[in-house]
């Protein structure tokens, strides 16, 4: 009996050291290396859909104070506070698709790069014009959704016709190559404010960035707080990579809305 009973508390201890060494790596993973981050807009359609879940790569430009969870509250980060370098600092490249705290709200957004230090920005008529050249843009096959309410947040998408519930839903789609190579996917619906915008010349240090859904994103065209502004160095978290799973439902614990298609799917 006594056997039996140092037999029983030893594998429990064991027990609880393997989840208190769990629980410790996952929070280790998550602060140096990967952060959960879940698309909860459309403003990066067609690259990134709503409820599509992804890890942020965090070393791919260094740490930052805005690069631990829990920044609000308790700074585990506090190394790098109120300084815009980062400790293994890589500048990111044109391009990216990037997850960075707004300078302003503290929220946590995702865009693509398209300004870098020093460039000169100007949108004309929905097109992007860097450094005086006109960034190409070919059109390519509409994209299309069901107009239906998307997300736990239940919104619409918008269309280039006036489609009810239910209804196809079009949008105008471009593949837009930037000057590094760097092609994707942009949207339009529409002339909106944000089609003739600039220029803008991209400060020592900071970014400037756009939404692939172009008539549906704040971003650096908007001057902040309604829009991003420039973005600091220091505010950038990390880079995403891949979507490791996406759900069209309003949670993502639905798992029979999830898209089995985008499992593991490369962000280009």
């Amino acid at each position: 009996m006594a056997s039996k009973t140092k037999s029983s508390g030893g594998g429990l201890g064991e027990l609880i050291k393997t989840i208190v060494y769990a629980l410790l790596l996952a929070g280790l993973i998550r602060t140096i290396i990967f952060q959960p981050f879940w698309i909860p807009t459309g403003s990066m359609k067609p690259t990134l859909l709503i409820g599509d879940f992804l890890f942020v790569n965090k070393f791919a430009y260094g740490y930052s104070a805005y690069s631990c969870p829990g920044y609000r509250d308790f700074n585990l980060c506090a190394f790098a506070e109120g300084s815009d370098k980062r400790l293994l600092e890589s500048m990111p490249e044109r391009g990216d698709v990037v997850v960075f705290r707004h300078p302003v709200s503290g929220q946590d957004y995702i865009k693509r790069l398209i300004g870098l230090p020093g460039d000169t920005i100007e949108v004309r008529n929905g097109q992007v014009i860097l450094n005086g050249e006109t960034v190409s843009q070919e059109l390519a096959a509409p994209f299309v959704e069901i107009k239906e309410l998307q997300g736990p947040a239940r919104s619409l998408p918008q269309c280039t016709e006036n489609v009810g519930l239910g209804g196809r839903c079009e949008k105008e789609q471009f593949v837009e190559t930037l000057p590094n190579g760097v092609a994707h996917a942009t949207l339009s619906f529409g002339t909106t404010t944000g089609d003739n915008s600039g220029p803008f010349t991209v400060p020592d240090r900071q970014f400037f960035f756009m939404g692939d859904n172009r008539d549906n994103s704040l971003d650096s065209r908007f001057a902040r707080p309604r829009g991003v502004g420039f973005v600091p160095m220091e505010n950038l978290i990390g880079r995403a990579d891949r979507v490791i799973f996406s759900s069209a439902g309003k949670s993502i614990l639905f798992f029979w809305t999830w898209r089995s298609d985008r499992f593991f799917k490369a962000i280009e």
